[in-house]
């Protein structure tokens, strides 16, 4: 169906206008506070970023409550609270009658983009309440009141219940994750003598990449230091099968990548694979993936964080027998395939209800302006 028809019959030929939001809502700025300020308590404090700065013991906002980030990096980022917050590096829009906070949101948040992009000034970037006062937000039939309400109802109800649903399945993403980390936890942990224990200097090849020789963008992934592809490259020096870990960088040291396809492995990384008979790659990616807590307490996290070789061969791996190594990797991959897979299981199945959530959140606040011409 077009948006001209589904807006259409929602509608009912009612006329919608553009209206400056500040004509609509009062757009006030938060008390600023520090943290030595603060009193530790439940409260969120609601700054320049994408979550709680910090938490306080009193708040100055209550209700439904729309934020808009005011300074640093995600100036603009919009948030919707149901709970009493303490809004700082930030401002908040309050909506009057005739539009309904939860509406007024979902606009907002389609317009993410244009928000970020009203940042100004030099050093740290600002997004002011006069930036936003200006947007002209659209209003169905605002000359009858009680059916604009009707109808911005109407496109809130359907909304939330896309946003219910990603909800539901984001918290099933974490209590599976919460299964997998118990159940590999479990798995992999052996008692005084159960097993025989070796390092992995003694069981595995361990060597860093190099550079592209020539970086060229292709299909091949180019991994190193982060805990995702730099990039894509025309060539690849590592065949599938292969563990990755970062040897140098903010943010990577610790991490565990399985990689499952040919790749390029960058200087800043550690390609590793298993020698022994003994001992199953996979298996070992499942050890280490568990130890991550531990093999950043290898590393010298002075300066730029740097995990030596040196410290590294050191790194204990039990080996249970071949049989139940590959019983506990068939286990273990199942759950990984649950809460990790991009291609399968939960995060692909969020990633579809979000994408279908901001194709109808577009097409609902996307109103047409003439008859007959379609989306």
């Amino acid at each position: 169906m077009s948006s001209v028809n589904f807006m259409g019959k929602l509608l009912d030929d009612a006329a919608v206008e553009a209206i400056p939001l500040g004509e609509f809502a009062e757009i006030k700025r938060g008390t600023s506070i520090t943290q030595k300020n603060v009193t530790h308590g439940e409260i969120p404090v609601i700054a320049g970023g994408r979550t709680p700065a910090y938490f306080h013991n009193v708040s100055n906002r209550t209700g439904q409550t729309i934020v808009i980030a005011g300074s640093g990096a995600y100036a603009g980022f919009v948030s919707w609270w149901e709970q009493p917050i303490f809004v700082s590096d930030a401002f908040t829009v309050k909506t009057y009658t005739g539009l309904l906070p939860k509406y007024c949101f979902y606009w907002l948040q389609g317009m993410q983009q244009q928000l970020h992009e009203l940042q100004s000034g030099g050093g740290v970037p600002h997004v002011y309440p006069r930036d936003v006062a200006p947007l002209q937000i659209p209003i169905p039939c605002p000359e009858n009141p009680e059916k604009s309400l009707e109808i911005q109802g109407e496109i809130v109800r359907i909304l939330d219940n896309f946003t219910e649903l990603t909800a539901e399945l984001t918290a099933e993403l974490t209590a599976r994750k919460k299964q997998y980390n118990y159940y590999r936890e479990k798995l992999l942990s052996f008692e005084d003598g159960e097993v025989e224990w070796k390092t992995l200097g003694e069981l595995c090849s361990i060597n860093v990449g190099q550079a592209p020789a020539v970086n060229e963008a292709g299909e091949y992934p180019f991994v190193n230091a982060g805990t995702t592809p730099s990039g894509y490259v025309s060539a690849y020096n590592t065949e599938p099968g292969t563990i990755t870990t970062p040897s140098r960088g903010q943010g990577g040291i610790g991490y565990v990548g399985y990689q499952n396809t040919r790749f390029w492995c960058g200087p800043l990384c550690y390609r590793i694979r298993s020698t022994s008979e003994m001992l199953l790659t996979r298996f070992l990616y499942h050890v280490m993936a568990n130890s991550m807590k531990e093999i950043v307490g290898l590393a010298n996290m002075t300066g730029v964080p740097a995990l030596n070789k040196k410290d590294l061969v050191g790194f204990p791996v039990p080996i249970p027998s071949p049989d139940e190594q590959i019983r506990i990797v068939t286990i273990l991959d199942k759950f990984d395939a649950l809460t990790s897979s991009i291609t399968e299981g939960l995060p692909r199945e969020i990633e579809l209800r979000q994408k279908q959530y901001e194709h109808y959140r577009n097409l609902l606040l996307s109103f047409p302006k003439q008859e007959g011409v379609e989306a």
